[in-house]
């Protein structure tokens, strides 16, 4: 069964410290200041961050039709996950492994809102 906007959505905010946020401007799902996943494609894709490229392989040779990756995400470790075409528990799964991977990272630091004043 297809995974709903809605339900990626509410599963994604259910996860602790998931707020949505931006990145690089687009309304996106972040971990303590860090991204985790955004929507794209008219809200049919959702591009997630994982752990390695390698988990990424393994997934699309499992699932191809479900998992997949662009040319710009060719060297990032992140997947995108047709929500069409995923299982429920697959994509909770997934999902999950990629808040795991995010969230045990420290916080992201505040970006400064200018340049440092000289001494």
């Amino acid at each position: 069964m297809a995974v709903r906007v809605s339900d990626a959505r509410q599963f994604l905010l259910g996860l602790d410290n998931v707020v949505e946020g931006t990145s690089y401007g687009f309304p996106s799902f972040l971990v303590n200041g860090r991204f985790l996943a955004r929507f794209r494609d008219d809200d049919t894709v959702l591009v997630l961050q994982i752990a390695s490229i390698d988990d990424r392989d393994v997934l699309m040779q499992m699932k191809p039709d479900a998992f997949f990756f662009t040319e710009h995400y060719r060297d990032y470790p992140a997947v995108l996950i047709r929500l069409v075409e995923v299982p429920k528990p697959l994509f909770r799964d997934v999902v999950t492994a990629g808040w795991k991977h995010v969230s045990s990272k420290p916080p992201k630091k505040p970006r400064g809102g200018g340049r440092r004043k000289r001494p």
